[in-house]
């Protein structure tokens, strides 16, 4: 399985992006996928968590501005980030992981770069 993040950018805040994580392997549909976040000098946090079902989960900090959703036929899992703040700026990675195994098998992207300017 890889993951391929891709949509980072410079933006202004107030401003939008949306990232996607394309997933390569056979079983994406049997996958929980979320991205995470790392600012510079700052542990990685879960952004936002996205079940095999399509339950969703997030963070406090991105709650009602983000939203992740999934393309199962595309395999492909999307990051839309509205009303964008200069907290926001990071490396973002998505993860894949398949239950009960998360935690201890986990499939990571490379990350993307996102920038927000105040």
């Amino acid at each position: 399985v890889q993951l391929q993040a891709s949509g980072g950018g410079l933006v202004q805040a107030g401003g939008s992006l949306r990232l996607s994580c394309a997933v390569t392997g056979t079983f994406f549909g049997m996958l929980d996928m979320a991205w995470y976040r790392q600012a510079p000098g700052k542990q990685r946090e879960l952004a936002a968590h996205i079940t095999k079902d399509g339950d969703t989960h997030y963070a406090d900090s991105v709650n009602g501005r983000f939203t992740i959703s999934r393309d199962n036929a595309e395999k492909t899992v999307r990051l839309q980030m509205n009303s964008l703040k200069p907290d926001d700026t990071g490396v973002y990675l998505c993860r894949g992981c398949v239950e009960p195994f998360c935690g201890h098998r986990d499939y990571w992207g490379q990350g993307t770069l996102v920038t927000v300017s105040s």
